[in-house]
This record gives C-alpha cells, sequence and structure tokens, in this order.
C-alpha cells in the first residue's frame, strides 16, 4: 500500500487514476438505508422501468461517497479536514456501473503559519464506457510532511 502523501508530496497539474469498482444492489440497498433514502428510482425496479432512465439508479451522493473512498489511499493519515465540495451530476449512475476516479492537483498553497496546506482536486468519476457521470472541485487541509 501506498503511504500517505502529504500537502508537500503534492504539485500542481499531478494526475492520479484511481481502482475501478462496480456498484452492486447491495450497495444501493444499504446506502439507502443508512440515509433513510427510498426514493423509488433507487429500490423499485417496476417504478423506474417508466422513468427516463428506464431502470434504478444509485443515488448521487453514493458518487461523492465512492470517490471518496477510491482517492482515500493518497491522502489517508495526513488529510486534517474536508474544507468545501462543489459538485455535478452529470449522468445517472446505474447499478452494475464500473466506476472510477481520476484526479487532477488544480491549486494548492500553505496556510499562512506554513504547517498546513490546502489543495483543491478536480475530480472525475468516470464509468466503464468512459463518461463521466459526476466531477467537481474538492478542497482539503492536509499535514505538511516533517521534514529532518
Amino acid at each position: 500500500m501506498l503511504d500517505s502523501l502529504y500537502f508537500n508530496d503534492f504539485s500542481q497539474g499531478q494526475k492520479f487514476i484511481s481502482k475501478a469498482r462496480t456498484v452492486t444492489e447491495t450497495d444501493v440497498v444499504n446506502f439507502s438505508n443508512l440515509t433513510w433514502d427510498h426514493n423509488s428510482l433507487h429500490i423499485d425496479k417496476e417504478y423506474a422501468k417508466g422513468t427516463a432512465f428506464g431502470k434504478r439508479i444509485a443515488h448521487g451522493m453514493i458518487g461523492i461517497a465512492f470517490q471518496a473512498g477510491l482517492t482515500s489511499f493518497l491522502t489517508g493519515n495526513s488529510i486534517i479536514a474536508l474544507l468545501n465540495i462543489n459538485w455535478n451530476f452529470k449522468k445517472p449512475v446505474f447499478i452494475g456501473d464500473t466506476i472510477h476516479v481520476e484526479q487532477t492537483v488544480e491549486e494548492m498553497r500553505e496556510t499562512s503559519d506554513g504547517r498546513r496546506g490546502i489543495l483543491t482536486f478536480k475530480k472525475e468519476l468516470i464509468n466503464q464506457d468512459n463518461d463521466a457521470v459526476q466531477d467537481g472541485l474538492i478542497t482539503v487541509l492536509l499535514a505538511i510532511r516533517e521534514t529532518d
């Protein structure tokens, strides 16, 4: 497993691609129960057949949750706080879709005390057809790796 990257390990324009995972029915059912979002678009096959999507879709927020998990290996122990999310829902995520995250370092700056850094990632959630189904900017506060 890759060691956590700290603020000073990143550079502007740097790109990372995550592993992929398939969105399962169990994921959608568990997310419905966790969030109490039991919208028929997510849990009722017959209802969903009659919608513009033609079948059930995963919750939009599941994409945000999955992108966080798929990219957490980068900043695991160095992340201090999530500061901002500016997110777009471009296409539905369906049960059975296989998704991964492509992220690029957009902006970075040290805090005024020089002990932490603020990093903004541009992230795209990509499906098996290479369509960006969700995207946005996520800003985090990271520790700076101490040097000897």
